[in-house]
C-alpha cells in the first residue's frame, strides 16, 4: 500500500486556548502555536482559529514521489483541482471542504516494540503479583493519530474522492451510512458518514492498551466529568477498545488500543454492519449525544446561513 497512515489533523475552533489545554491534558505535547505532537507520530495536531468547529485540514503520509504521481493522476480523473509539486499534492475535498494535503512522509516505528501486557486467565497463569499498570506513574501520552471521522452530506461523493482519488481501501460498511476506509494496515484510518451537515465527529488516539485507555480518561475525568461522554466499550468494527471524550469546542476525542490490522498481502472482505453492530460490540449504551453532538443543530444553522 502506498499510503500509511495518517499525518496530522489540522482542526478549527473557536476557542483555541481552551482547546489547547485539553489536548495537553490528554497526552500531547505543545510545541507552541497550536501544534500538538503525538509520542511516536510528532506533530499531528495542530489547532487554529475558526467561527465552529470543523476538519480544517487532513494530512495523509505516503512512502515516495511515484505514490504522489499516482494520487495526482486519480485525482484529477475525478475532476477535482489540486496542487502537485513531485513530493506532496493537495487538494480540497468537494463535499465537506476539507483540504487534503497527501505527503511523503517516513512510516511511524515505535522502538524498543512495546511488549505485550500479561493478563491471567482460567487455567493460564502469565503473571504473578500484582498487575504491572499498577506501578505506571507517567502521564498517559497516545502513540499516535490513528484516525479521523467526518460527517458528509453527500456520503457517495465523499466515499469516491477518498478511495478513488486517493487510493484507501474499504475495510466494513455500516449499512448505508457510512464506510471504514484504511490507508494503512489498520482497520480504518478514516470513517466517512452520512450527515446532515458537513462536519468532524471525532479524531481516535493509539494508547499501549486497555490499561492506558482507562488510565487517560480517569485522568481526563478526574477534575472534569463533564468531558465523559461513551466509555469504556470494545467496538465491533476494528474490534478496538474505546473511551470518547469531549473537547471544549464540542470535538470527540478517543483513546482506542488493540485495533484490527489487515496486512497487505492479505485478501480482506469488507462486511455491512446493522444497527449497533456498526457502533460497538459490548459496553455501556452509545449516549444520544454521541449519535448527534449537542451542537449539530447549531452546525446545521451555520452551514445554511453561510457563516460555518
Amino acid at each position: 500500500m502506498a499510503l500509511h497512515g495518517l499525518g496530522k489533523v489540522t482542526v478549527g475552533v473557536p476557542n483555541v486556548h481552551d482547546t489547547i489545554a485539553y489536548y495537553i491534558d490528554f497526552g500531547l505535547e505543545h510545541r507552541g502555536n497550536g501544534v500538538l505532537a503525538t509520542r511516536n507520530g510528532g506533530e499531528q495536531l495542530h489547532i487554529v482559529h475558526a467561527p465552529t468547529r470543523r476538519l480544517v485540514e487532513l494530512t495523509v503520509a505516503a512512502d515516495d514521489p511515484d505514490d504522489i504521481a499516482a494520487i495526482t493522476r486519480r485525482v484529477h480523473r475525478l475532476g477535482v483541482a489540486l496542487d502537485e509539486d513531485g513530493t506532496s499534492v493537495r487538494t480540497v475535498e468537494p463535499i465537506t471542504g476539507t483540504i487534503v494535503r497527501v505527503a511523503v512522509r517516513p512510516r511511524i516505528v515505535i522502538e524498543p516494540a512495546v511488549l505485550p501486557t500479561p493478563y491471567n486467565g482460567p487455567g493460564r497463569i502469565d503473571r504473578w503479583g500484582r498487575a504491572p499498570f499498577l506501578t505506571r506513574t507517567e502521564p498517559v501520552r497516545p502513540r499516535k493519530l490513528g484516525h479521523a471521522v467526518i460527517g458528509s452530506t453527500d456520503l457517495k461523493t465523499t466515499m469516491k474522492f477518498f478511495t478513488d482519488g486517493l487510493g484507501f481501501k474499504v475495510s466494513d460498511y455500516m449499512g448505508d451510512k457510512a464506510a471504514f476506509l484504511r490507508c494503512s494496515v489498520e482497520h480504518h484510518n478514516v470513517l466517512v458518514m452520512a450527515a446532515p451537515v458537513n462536519f468532524m465527529h471525532h479524531t481516535s488516539w493509539q494508547v499501549d492498551d486497555i490499561d492506558e485507555v482507562g488510565r487517560g480518561a480517569h485522568t481526563m475525568l478526574e477534575n472534569n466529568p463533564e468531558r465523559h461522554i461513551w466509555g469504556l466499550g470494545r467496538h465491533y468494527a476494528g474490534t478496538n477498545f474505546f473511551w470518547y471524550l469531549k473537547d471544549p469546542a464540542g470535538n470527540f476525542s478517543e483513546y482506542y488500543s488493540d485495533m484490527d490490522t489487515v496486512p497487505e498481502d492479505e485478501l480482506w472482505s469488507p462486511e455491512v454492519l446493522h444497527g449497533l453492530q456498526g457502533l460497538y460490540a459490548w459496553g455501556p449504551p452509545p449516549p444520544p449525544s454521541f449519535l448527534e453532538p449537542d451542537d449539530l443543530a447549531a452546525l446545521m444553522t451555520g452551514a445554511h446561513s453561510g457563516t460555518g
